[in-house]
């Protein structure tokens, strides 16, 4: 029984996506918002009141032609684990309305607990929580296609990617109905990751070695964003360009790029 336990904590479900691959054609953030029920005005323009859990972030290399580069770098919620679980927005709400999950290594949203104070979106350093200004007015006949799976967030609260947590619940429960005692990699992956026609996106437990994130995880190329903050983020990212990488932290102009 306690090796059942000890093996129970060990899981971290993180992404590693490959920027090199990612066309910025954004069906992640799409699938995550059919996913999610993510709700959208019809006037999308005011970036301020948009919610977008997965996001897709344009870089240049500020040079002109001919010597100009771009990168398309997605953004979900980067499920800090900070120093022992302390991740940056969990350490500062008040109502304990988001949590660190150290059996699965997922930052979580309570929504029935926030009451919007929004400490958590000036605590987080990657922009990936939302406020709700507006309850979700869906058009017409568009409520029958949102996923019973997932609760639509009301107004006055903060809302965030979740790694799809749902899907993790639904497999163990078909696992447990199928007498496995563990569920495999393909069981549990977000709808990020399966919407990702070109297949920049690799989810799993970083703690498995049977995972392929936990290889990619350590390519000679793999970094994480703002990694000298220390907020220990589970979204690794793989780029064979330096200017991206430098991009993705504070670095100084005659500093070498780490890895």
């Amino acid at each position: 029984m306690k090796n059942e336990q000890s093996h129970e904590t060990t899981k971290k479900f993180g992404m590693v996506i490959n920027l090199d691959l990612c066309t910025g054609c954004g069906s992640c953030m799409v699938a995550c918002m059919a996913e999610n029920n993510v709700p959208f005005k019809p006037d999308e323009t005011d970036k301020l009141k948009s919610i977008t859990w997965m996001r897709v972030y344009r870089l240049t290399n500020g040079k002109s032609f001919p010597e100009t580069d771009i990168c398309y770098l997605p953004r979900p919620c980067q499920h800090c684990e900070g120093h022992g679980g302390h991740s940056p927005c969990v350490s500062v709400c008040p109502a304990t309305a988001t949590d660190y999950d150290s059996q699965t290594g997922i930052v979580s949203q309570i929504y029935t607990r926030c009451f919007g104070c929004r400490y958590c979106m000036a605590a987080c350093p990657y922009h990936a929580r939302y406020f709700n200004w507006f309850d979700p007015v869906w058009p017409d006949g568009m409520e029958k296609y949102l996923n019973p799976n997932v609760s639509p967030r009301m107004r006055g609260v903060v809302e965030k990617c979740s790694f799809c947590y749902h899907r993790y619940q639904a497999a163990k429960d078909r696992a447990y109905v199928e007498g496995q005692r563990e569920i495999e990699e393909g069981d549990y992956q977000t709808a990020c990751t399966q919407a990702c026609p070109a297949g920049a996106i690799t989810f799993g437990d970083l703690n498995n070695p049977e995972h392929a994130v936990y290889k990619l995880k350590q390519d000679a190329n793999a970094f994480r964003l703002l990694e000298r903050l220390g907020t220990n983020p589970k979204v690794y990212y793989i780029s064979s360009k330096e200017w991206v990488r430098r991009a993705a932290d504070n670095y100084l102009p005659n500093e070498k790029t780490g890895k």
